[in-house]
C-alpha cells in the first residue's frame, strides 16, 4: 500500500470523528454530510501541499471553518447538542429523567460560558471520548501544550459549575 492509499484509510476512518463533532456543535446530519464532503473535496484539491503528517488536523480545521461560515451566512448561533448524552441511570424513574434534563441544561449553560477552545476540547475528550494523541493530532498540537490547555478547560468548567451551583443554592433558600 503506498502513502496516498495509506492516507485515503485513515483519512476515512477519521472523518467520522469530524461529523460526530459537527454533530456535536449543531450540525443538523445533512449539513454535517455537505461539510464533510466538501472539506474532503478541498482535502483532494490541495493534497500535494498538505504535510501528509499533519492531514487530519487540516482536514479537521477545514471542515470545523466550513461550519462556523455556513453558520455564519445563516446567522446561526454555534450550540453544542447533548441530545445523545446520557447520565448513569439505573433507575429509570421519571424524576431520574427530569435530573438528567435538568444536568443537561445546567452543562449546556456552562459550556456557552467558555472560550471556543475550552469548548472544542471538552467535547472532543469527554464527549466523542477521543484521546490526547487524537485531539492532539485534530488540532495540531503537542501533547504538552493540549493537556495544559485541557486543564484550563476543566478547571474553568468546574469553576463555572461551582458558581452555577452557588447561585440555585441561594434562590432555593429564598
Amino acid at each position: 500500500m503506498n502513502q496516498k492509499e495509506e492516507l485515503y484509510v485513515v483519512l476515512q476512518e477519521k472523518s467520522g470523528i469530524i461529523f460526530k463533532y459537527l454533530i456535536k456543535v449543531g450540525a443538523n446530519p445533512r449539513d454535517a454530510e455537505d461539510i464533510l464532503q466538501e472539506a474532503l473535496n478541498k482535502f483532494i484539491l490541495y493534497i500535494d501541499s498538505v504535510d501528509p503528517n499533519k492531514s487530519f488536523s487540516w482536514l479537521f480545521r477545514v471542515a470545523i471553518n466550513l461550519y462556523y461560515d455556513l453558520c455564519r451566512k445563516q446567522q446561526k448561533h454555534i450550540l453544542v447538542s447533548f441530545e445523545n448524552f446520557e447520565f448513569v441511570d439505573d433507575t429509570h424513574l421519571p424524576e431520574e429523567y427530569v435530573h438528567q434534563s435538568e444536568m443537561k441544561k445546567e452543562i449546556q449553560v456552562i459550556l456557552d460560558q467558555l472560550t471556543p477552545l475550552h469548548k472544542q476540547l471538552i467535547l472532543l475528550k469527554y464527549e466523542l471520548d477521543l484521546s490526547y494523541e487524537e485531539i492532539a493530532e485534530m488540532l495540531d498540537l503537542n501533547s504538552g501544550t493540549l493537556k495544559t490547555y485541557l486543564f484550563r478547560a476543566r478547571k474553568t468548567f468546574k469553576e463555572l459549575y461551582r458558581r452555577e451551583q452557588e447561585k440555585h443554592d441561594r434562590l432555593q433558600r429564598k
